[in-house]
């Protein structure tokens, strides 16, 4: 059983720039972030392997977001900055604790949860 506790959310004006953690209670291997919008769908945002050698980001993201992890801490970064105000989303964390070989970037693959946490873009 691992858990996942998300931080950094918040408020930001737009062109602002945010940064996310996520804590693990234990070993992982992709992690990886996803939003859900009010009234939309959650989406996946980027993932990262277990060393950080590959990651995958959106296109809606790319350029703008920066995953990181720090693997001594059990901690997953995303850095956020040029924000828009349709970045505005609840933010989740997510660790996938049984697959090794690959990087994860569909949901239903992520065996672990964060909570979430608010991010508001004004504009």
């Amino acid at each position: 059983q691992v858990q996942l506790v998300e931080s950094g959310g918040g408020l930001v004006q737009a062109g602002g720039s945010l940064r996310l953690s996520c804590a693990a209670s234990g070993r992982t291997f992709s992690m990886g972030w996803f939003r859900q919008a009010p009234g939309k769908e959650r989406e996946f945002v980027v993932a990262i392997s277990r060393s950080g050698g590959r990651t995958y980001y959106a296109d809606s993201v790319k350029g703008r977001f920066t995953i990181s992890r720090d693997n001594a801490k059990n901690t997953v970064y995303l850095q956020m900055n040029s924000v828009k105000p349709e970045d505005t989303a609840v933010y989740y964390c997510a660790a996938d604790t049984k697959n090794s070989m690959v990087l994860t970037t569909h949901s239903l693959l992520y065996d672990y949860w964060g909570q979430g946490t608010q991010v508001t873009v004004s504009s």
